[in-house]
């Protein structure tokens, strides 16, 4: 069983930063950890993943050089930074975890939320023009 909770979500204007936390309780060794965000009457749509067994991260393609997602093992936490956001970037994100696997995100296709068991409740993130 894995439980998470996010924080960090806020109101910035367009152009501003916001680092979003994942807190996970119970294992999350050699999972895929996902950042979703969905936006009212929009699809949910991956943003950013990392396999917790080696680090390796997986970003969408508009957010590539703007986000970064990274790990930190000792606190079972996982971070997603975000600079430069865009209005077009307002919407709930939610932190997931996949069932564990011995290889990465890919197997999982991580980018889809079918690849994910565990859902945070989300936190909002709202970008002013």
């Amino acid at each position: 069983q894995v439980q998470l909770v996010e924080s960090g979500g806020g109101s910035v204007q367009a152009g501003g930063s916001l680092r979003l936390s994942c807190v996970a309780s119970g294992y999350i060794a050699r999972r895929c950890m996902g950042w979703f965000r969905q936006a009212p009457g929009k699809e949910r749509e991956g943003v950013a993943a990392v396999y917790t067994g080696d680090g390796r991260a997986y970003y969408a393609d508009s957010v590539k050089g703007r986000f970064t997602i990274s790990r930190d093992s000792a606190k079972n936490t996982v971070y997603l930074q975000m600079n430069s956001l865009k209005p077009e970037e307002t919407a709930m994100y939610y932190c997931a975890a996949s069932p564990p696997n011995r290889y990465d995100c890919d197997l999982v296709s991580w980018h889809t939320p079918r690849g994910y068991n565990y859902w945070g409740q989300g936190t909002q993130v709202t970008v002013s023009s």
